[in-house]
């Protein structure tokens, strides 16, 4: 029994045929694609790029995508990648403050920025790794709710059919997502073997198939796209160091840093087990080093997807093979524009219904966590949760409740996860000190 223990193969390890892997990295794409070419569409249209730019941007993006997954799921030796099934998409933390830098210092400031936040974080990793054991359970737990919690506001708003939606919550866009749900439940419930494991894919098809047969499908943009295309490092010219956007970008990158501590305990409780801080280490510097590789491609910082963790939760399938080949399919992708722009004619009505799951599982995984806590031993803990799930749920109820604080911290302010997080530390610290020998601090350290 021993011998048969020491020789099974981790999951997160398992490789399967390269057509079956394929179509499972393929279902990445495809839950994460909305969410990947956003910002580019917002940060550039914000800037008053041009339509080759804006393309420019969104194929970058994509490069940049493929590339920091491909590193965050194989990793670069025991030095860089987390080595878990894991995508990287840009970060949503820093919009508003890009846009600023852009309008103030130009593309050549933005990116610089860019750069300069990613090298700072990464050169003093070895100090905030250390900061993990401030994360026992309670803060943990709670965070991962606040998470989940707050990133449901983003499908709700999609199955609605979408930002600026002229019928927003028509019946119509919200059966297209009800559809999608009903489908996923159904090949998840009756499917077999590979067939429950691409159920969320077989779900957006199903709604991609509705929408087109109802002409909800819109392909402007698609004749128009160009076959091949390529993506040249400082497309925009030289990048520029400047202090003040350097430090403002450095901010954004350890918000992001911080959104990803928590999605790491998330994969790390889907896949029961506990991760090392080296584990942690070499994850968070992947999303450091992803800075540096978007400011150098013309893109932005890049952070743990949400929606992807959720979908290895949901489908069972925990191969780190399988979102590495979603990463060389990204990068396909930004080489081949045309692929690119029908893949983007997936509606977000279609894209809600199955968000919707993968961000509840989030959410849910916090619950799991926060199911340890000693709540009647230590019934201060109730009253931590209570405040900081309170707090790191406000922007995400109200985007105007920060509106008279000073911009310069609205990146913090505006990071439910960041606020929930800092809450549930500092009042953890009151009211129970820290507890090296929890399990959580005690797996961080490596013991």
């Amino acid at each position: 029994m021993k011998s048969e223990t020491m020789h099974s193969q981790d999951p997160v390890d398992e490789k399967f045929g390269l057509g079956k892997m394929s179509i499972l990295g393929f279902q990445h794409v495809m839950v994460m694609y909305a969410g990947a070419i956003t910002i580019p569409l917002i940060v550039g249209g914000a800037l008053g790029l041009s339509r080759e730019d804006m393309a420019l941007l969104i194929n970058a993006d994509l490069l940049c995508c493929g590339i920091v997954s491909i590193i965050q799921c194989l990793g670069i030796g025991n030095f860089i990648g987390i080595k878990l099934p894991i995508m990287m998409g840009v970060a949503f933390a820093g919009v508003a403050p890009m846009i600023a830098i852009g309008h103030d210092y130009g593309l050549q400031g933005l990116y610089g920025a860019v750069i300069g936040g990613g090298l700072i974080c990464f050169i003093a990793m070895p100090w905030i790794v250390k900061l993990l054991v401030l994360f026992p359970p309670i803060v943990t737990g709670t965070t991962l709710l606040s998470l989940g919690a707050g990133l449901l506001g983003i499908p709700t708003i999609w199955m609605g059919g979408g930002f600026g939606a002229q019928e927003f919550g028509s019946l119509t866009y919200l059966g297209i997502s009800a559809a999608v749900i009903l489908s996923i439940i159904i090949f998840m419930r009756y499917g077999r073997g590979f067939f429950s494991h691409i159920s969320v894919l077989l779900g957006l098809i199903v709604g991609y198939a509705i929408a087109f047969g109802l002409g909800l499908v819109d392909f402007s943009g698609v004749a128009e796209a160009p076959y091949f295309g390529v993506v040249k490092p400082f497309h925009f010219g030289a990048p520029t160091f400047q202090l003040v956007p350097v430090l403002t970008m450095t901010m954004i990158v350890i918000v992001t840093l911080t959104e990803s501590i928590g999605l790491f305990f998330s994969m790390a409780e889907i896949l029961n087990r506990n991760l090392t801080r080296d584990e942690f280490l070499r994850g968070l510097r992947a999303d450091a080093a992803g800075a540096v590789i978007g400011g150098v491609f013309n893109t932005f910082a890049y952070t743990s997807f949400a929606q992807n963790i959720g979908l290895v939760g949901l489908t069972g399938v925990r191969s780190r093979f399988v979102t590495a080949i979603a990463g060389v399919i990204l990068i396909v992708l930004a080489f081949i524009p045309k692929i690119a722009a029908v893949v983007a004619t997936i509606p977000q009505f279609v894209l809600g219904g199955a968000t919707l799951v993968m961000f509840g599982l989030i959410a849910l995984s916090g619950v799991s966590i926060l199911s340890r806590v000693p709540w009647l031993e230590k019934p201060h803990n109730a009253f931590i949760a209570a405040v900081a799930l309170g707090v790191g749920m406000m922007p995400a109820m109200s985007d105007k409740i920060w509106s008279h604080m000073p911009p310069a911290i609205g990146p913090i302010l505006n990071s439910g996860v960041l606020l929930s997080a800092t809450v549930a530390i500092v009042l953890n610290l009151i009211f129970n000190g820290l507890e090296v020998k929890d399990w959580r601090a005690a797996a961080v350290k490596g013991d």
